[in-house]
């Protein structure tokens, strides 16, 4: 198990029914403060068309407008986690980035813009194409530094980025040396130098007359384009704007192979991001500008296709596998379109089914009283999400009196939630802002939220419960609809706005969410548990659709491609596709080494079979499975039924679910045939009340296995 210090991880969680939260956030003021810094400029802006332009700012619209005062109604987080930030003034920090370790924490973290690895030294870069290797439980490919730049810096900053690059400002002292532009899609690097000056390699250059050279270290060869500026020995004089472009070799390149390459190696500025819809479809466009149009050098990765790319026959090696070389100006790739939904077909259950399923959910509502919800972010929104699943099987079951006492429960705990004032009267069950890092934080805060780890997976069960309560009820929309809409725009606001910035977790060429807020971690951010961001964007989607809101909005107009409807749909989709693919069912055929089924722990430098939180054999699986949303059925039998039994075999060695995460493991089983179903339905109605989820519940266990059965 892969084990980092207290202060950088999840705390093991010895309850299986909920995981302990890493700290209690600080008493709030009562006073209601006025938030300032929403007028800050913001970048990665992502515009009504759903483009994403490196460098712009936006200006508070009228929905904007109207947000901010949302927002200050909030009061303030007591004080922020951020802390000192390498970081341009004027620029929204990058939480949750693949790059977040570069502006946050004590000194930069190595990042990884696949297929390459780049980092900081101490007086200037370092980038390298790491070496992959695989063991039982982990695919690695650590960072590694084969070609480096001494350009005297003694610090850098973040001065610009978007949803797919960075750009790094180098200085020494005050004085701006350079910009390097790294993008992950592309295993390019770009020096420019804002001041004529010299640059020395680390390594001895093999340089010619026409400005190319050639830097072999660690076994790689790299390429070296320098315009407007000349090569000689180990240094480069570059004039003011001269710029270095970075090139890695792949393995097996002829020269005529290379040469093409090194035409396309073109200094590279920013990524612009477009999503779309159309067919069945959500669409994902990346266009990188090489300048004028120009085409540079651009790696898919594995499984994402080379449209309009003309592809060389190279592969680079990543943790993902072999990805394909290709020139271009973007990547494109399209992901079936996964319909948002939170209800369980129960129309076929047998008239003894449906009886049983009665009893059960009779009994289960008997439980629920003011005592069933955590007072934090994350065990809260799980309950809430556990009683909501429960009323409405109790609508379907045409339970009228026990649904009206269950939705007067989960109403009036998410009345709390979504009190505009609530913390500024209490210290749990409410939402702060947090002006330093543009984000709310639910209190009490939970696994580092207040660091803003984790945040899609708290508040996708949150707006899951908001949306199943508020579906038939105008009223709670309306009464729900200023915070609600707030806690969606802190996790995937279709565009950026004063407050919020654009897509906050979600990577769009790595098609996934990274959890880690500040990623203090050398390789790189990390994801977990990629069933519950598919939840989250689950919840995201069906509370658009239900109070018809776009992100910047607290008045509940949308227009469509802001539209959270919109935008939950194309990440459900995303995240789905990406979990299919990468976790519960990836090709592995390039790690024979790796024994393990599922990839459970993604992270920019490698992929893990293992948990944050738990050592044994079943965690890994389940928590890619919780908490099974109705949606989960359109995508975790990825690789049929004999992929959900190789899981299960190494889940549950044993063939006992009396485990953590064993209600899911069940529901997972009934998918693969009728038969697993019938024997799934047995194993849950006798499985301890101490094994099933705390976002789950025997009556949600049962209703979901017997509709396959």
């Amino acid at each position: 198990m892969l084990r980092l210090p207290r202060s950088a991880r999840r705390d093991q969680a010895p309850d299986a029914r909920r995981r302990v939260g890493v700290r209690r956030a600080s008493r709030l003021s009562t006073s209601v403060t006025v938030v300032t810094a929403v007028a800050m400029l913001v970048t990665a802006c992502t515009g009504p068309g759903g483009t994403d332009h490196p460098g712009e700012t936006t200006s508070p619209t009228t929905n904007g407008a109207a947000q901010a005062r949302a927002v200050a109604a909030l009061g303030d987080v007591a004080s922020s986690k951020a802390g000192a930030m390498r970081l341009a003034d004027g620029l929204l920090p990058p939480t949750n980035r693949w790059f977040s370790g570069l502006v946050f924490g004590a000194a930069p973290q190595p990042v990884f813009p696949s297929p390459i690895s780049w980092q900081v030294t101490d007086d200037g870069f370092a980038a390298g194409l790491p070496t992959v290797t695989a063991t039982e439980k982990t695919i690695a490919g650590g960072a590694t530094q084969q070609v480096g730049l001494d350009l005297g810096a003694t610090s850098t900053l973040v001065s610009d980025y978007d949803s797919v690059s960075v750009t790094v400002e180098h200085r020494d002292g005050s004085t701006v040396l350079g910009h390097t532009v790294v993008a992950e899609g592309s295993p390019l690097v770009t020096y420019t130098a804002a001041r004529a000056g010299t640059v020395t390699a680390t390594s001895p250059i093999d340089g010619t007359e026409d400005g190319t050279g050639t830097v072999t270290s660690g076994g790689r060869t790299w390429q070296l384009v320098v315009r407007d500026g000349t090569i000689d020995g180990d240094t480069i004089d570059l004039r003011s704007g001269g710029s270095i472009v970075l090139l890695p070799v792949p393995d097996g390149a002829t020269a005529a192979q290379t040469a093409r390459l090194v035409a396309a190696a073109r200094p590279l500025t920013g990524v612009a991001l477009d999503r779309s819809a159309s067919r069945g479809k959500q669409r994902t466009t990346l266009t990188y500008d090489f300048g004028s149009g120009d085409r540079g050098v651009l790696v898919p990765q594995p499984g994402q296709g080379t449209t309009g790319l003309e592809c060389t026959g190279l592969h680079y090696e990543t943790v993902q596998g072999p990805a394909p070389v290709c020139t271009g100006t973007a990547l494109r790739f399209a992901v079936d379109t996964v319909r948002p939904s939170d209800t369980l077909d129960l129309s076929g259950l047998s008239s003894a089914e449906r009886g049983a399923l009665v009893t059960q959910v009779r009994a289960d509502a008997s439980t629920v009283d003011a005592s069933s919800y955590a007072a934090d972010s994350y065990g809260g929104g799980k309950d809430l999400y556990r009683v909501a699943n429960l009323y409405r099987l109790a609508t379907q079951l045409d339970l009228a009196s026990v649904a009206d006492a269950l939705k007067t429960s989960v109403v009036d705990e998410l009345d709390q939630w979504f009190d505009p004032a609530g913390c500024g009267t209490r210290t749990a069950r409410c939402f702060a802002y947090d002006p330093t890092l543009h984000g709310l934080v639910g209190q009490e805060a939970s696994f580092g939220s207040d660091e803003f780890n984790d945040h899609h997976f708290h508040y996708g069960y949150v707006l899951s419960a908001a949306a199943v309560l508020a579906a038939d009820d105008p009223a709670l929309v309306s009464r729900w609809r200023t915070v609600a809409d707030l806690v969606a725009a802190d996790i995937a606001s279709p565009e950026a706005t004063a407050s919020f910035p654009a897509l906050r977790v979600y990577d769009p060429y790595a098609q996934h969410s990274w959890a880690s807020g500040f990623s203090p971690f050398a390789d790189g951010n990390n994801q977990e548990s990629s069933s519950e961001a598919v939840s989250a964007w689950n919840g995201v989607a069906l509370w658009g659709a239900v109070s018809g809101s776009s992100s910047g909005s607290s008045s509940g107009s949308s227009s469509g491609s802001s539209s959270l409807r919109s935008v939950g749909t194309w990440l459900l989709s995303n995240e789905a596709a990406s979990a299919a693919r990468d976790v519960l069912d990836p090709d592995l055929s390039a790690f024979p080494e790796f024994r393990h089924r599922v990839v459970s722990l993604t992270w920019g430098g490698k992929r893990d079979h293992a948990t944050w939180f738990s050592a044994a054999a079943a965690a890994p699986a389940g928590i890619e499975l919780i908490p099974m949303p109705a949606v989960a059925a359109s995508y975790v039998d990825a690789g049929g039924a004999a992929q959900i039994r190789r899981v299960l075999a190494e889940a549950v060695p044993d063939g006992r679910y009396d485990v953590q995460f064993g209600d899911y493991l069940l529901m997972y089983r009934a998918l693969a045939s009728r038969t697993d179903a019938a024997t799934a339905l047995r194993e849950a109605r006798a499985l301890p009340d101490a094994v099933v989820d705390s976002a789950n519940s025997r009556s949600y266990m049962l209703a979901w296995i017997m509709s396959r059965a």
